[in-house]
């Protein structure tokens, strides 16, 4: 918890300007009663019209400026709490960018959604506690305690009987509260994750008619994190009672006392109601205390949850020390290279070695889990080689600064992924400054022009959440248009033409073919007809290469490849 108020240090003085608006209010709070008991015993005891008047009057305006010190720092302690929140919330942001896919993998994207939402509003909570009633608890504390003495010192031990009592259930309430409210984090993000699994795969989930499983799942999630709650609540329920309590009897007991002294004649009526004020307010500064013990240990859990994503070490990092460039321009070389996923038994990738050249087309095939999507991987760095080199334009990426290194290449991933807005946007996601000519030949080589022309505004018509409400096949041709746009050096596509017909694809493989004429293209598919033409076609069987050539060099060399290809195609077609 103590190493995020280094998020509070850029508002130290809104924070120190609180502090002091708190302690003004918490003066003004103490004045009260001791201006009320000389009212109270020499205004209406000796009925003193002008001395009551003066005193009401000077209460009057302690109250307005305690009424206004009051305002001003709750004001001033909700825009700190919602500042500090918001750099923490970014902060936590830019470390998830910063992340590679093993970093991702780790913590899952529910869990890191709930600790940037859910976690950093528990800590924003705490810090508008804090500002609030560090101050408060201990000046009220301390300073009803003397305000106290100096009316009665016998009556004070009356006091000394209820404060352990109060301490006692907060430390022992808190402590215990502090598992359950780990325990409930955790129960949330089993939550976010069963929602969102709900929600991406519903058409799944309709498909198989697995309605009440998931709603099964989702009522277990809800039930388990429901059972956390009650218990939290129920254990913090009782501080309320307790105090209460204590409280009542502390009252009557000052009361008890209080009548017997003002009978001997050792105490007035107006000193045992001052008396009685000081001691609500010493019992309310422990109840001050008990709130923030009982937010603190949600808050422990969720700072700790948060320092988990801040203190990651990124796996991959930039050196800092960049290899000299070799002048080879738009080539992508794999020297050796073996992968292996962190945690796996066995490695996905080994032994790869090829080259793809300046205006050459190289394609990648092989069967489920041949570690085809992995190789492309290792190209923009979303994961680094375990041994061997991969080199772009002759310089190992490893010793590449990550932005520069990815500015040279256009990615398609295998499963397109398309941001709400419009055409036009999502085109410039590839290049922001692109005009209106880049996006209409970026359209017309991905073979997309007819249906954007169609759609209501045309290049800016308006793309649902994730691309809802156009076609697999619309999607990947614009996720394509969106890696043309970019003009790069190196092209890679990863099973990117699988949902187009096949006169879509051979559309748009010759169109391709011109427009990338001199960069390096990298295809991953999983149709022989989409790479009959490559200039060479790499082969991978369980993570190991065991062909290299052209699609004729392999139906003679490559049995593997062969039985692909006649898997396929027809004996004419491969004729």
């Amino acid at each position: 918890m103590l190493k995020l108020l280094r998020y509070l240090k850029p508002y130290r003085w809104g924070a120190l300007g609180t502090l002091l608006l708190v302690l003004l209010q918490c003066l003004t709070d103490l004045k009260l009663p001791d201006i009320m008991s000389g009212i109270v015993d020499r205004g209406i005891a000796l009925g003193d019209t002008p001395y009551i008047l003066s005193q009401g009057g000077g209460m009057l305006l302690v109250a307005l400026l305690g009424m206004l010190c009051a305002v001003g720092s709750g004001f001033l302690s909700a825009r700190i709490s919602s500042a500090v929140a918001r750099d923490l919330r970014l902060a936590v942001f830019a470390k998830i960018e910063s992340f590679s896919l093993d970093e991702f993998d780790r913590f899952g994207a529910a869990s890191l959604i709930t600790r940037n939402t859910n976690d950093i509003q528990q800590i924003q909570m705490v810090v508008l506690m804090a500002l609030r009633f560090i101050m408060m608890a201990p000046v009220m504390f301390v300073g009803g305690i003397i305000m106290a003495l100096g009316i009665n010192v016998q009556l004070t031990a009356v006091l000394a009987g209820a404060i352990p009592v109060i301490l006692v259930g907060v430390v022992l309430i808190g402590g215990r509260a502090t598992h359950i409210f780990k325990s409930m984090q955790a129960k949330l993000d089993r939550l976010n994750l069963v929602v969102r699994e709900g929600q991406t795969g519903v058409r799944v989930i309709r498909a198989f008619n697995r309605i009440p499983f998931q709603n099964q799942r989702f009522d277990d999630a809800n039930e388990a994190l429901a059972a956390a709650g009650i218990r939290a609540n129920r254990l913090v329920a009782l501080m309320q009672p307790l105090m209460m309590l204590v409280m009542n009897f502390t009252t009557i007991a000052i009361i008890w006392f209080a009548s017997r002294m003002i009978g001997a004649g050792s105490l007035q009526v107006g000193g045992m109601m001052a008396f009685i004020q000081y001691a609500m307010q010493i019992l309310f500064s422990l109840l001050m205390v008990a709130m923030i013990f009982i937010m603190l240990p949600r808050a422990t859990a969720s700072a700790e949850r948060i320092n988990e994503v801040l203190d990651v070490e990124p796996g991959i990092r930039d050196s800092g020390t960049a290899l000299p460039d070799e002048g080879v321009r738009a080539q992508v070389e794999f020297k050796d290279v073996s992968f292996h996923y962190q945690d796996a038994e066995e490695p996905a990738l080994r032994g790869i070695h090829f080259t793809a050249r300046r205006g050459q087309t190289t394609a990648v095939i092989g069967g489920t889990g041949a570690g085809k999507t992995t190789l492309l991987n290792l190209i923009p760095r979303f994961y680094d080689v375990s041994d061997g080199q991969v080199l772009v334009d002759g310089v190992d990426v490893r010793a590449m600064e990550q932005q520069k290194l990815r500015a040279r290449i256009a990615y398609v991933p295998q499963k397109a992924v398309l941001f709400s807005g419009t055409v036009a946007d999502n085109l410039r996601y590839g290049k922001a400054d692109a005009d209106d000519d880049d996006i209409a030949r970026a359209l017309d080589t991905a073979q997309a022009t007819d249906f954007v022309l169609a759609m209501d505004g045309g290049a800016d018509a308006g793309i649902a959440q994730g691309g809802t409400n156009v076609s697999g096949g619309q999607k990947q041709r614009l996720a394509i248009a969106r890696a043309l746009i970019r003009n790069p050096e190196i092209y890679l596509f990863d099973d990117s033409f699988s949902a187009l017909d096949f006169r879509t694809d051979a559309q748009l493989r010759r169109a391709l073919k011109e427009r990338t004429g001199d960069a390096a293209v990298l295809i991953v598919a999983q149709r022989i007809s989409t790479i009959l033409d490559a200039d060479q076609i790499l082969v991978l069987d369980e993570g190991r290469q065991v062909g290299l050539g052209t699609h004729r060099e392999l139906m003679q060399t490559c049995s593997i490849y062969r039985e692909i290809a006649e898997s396929q195609l027809s004996k004419e077609e491969l004729a």
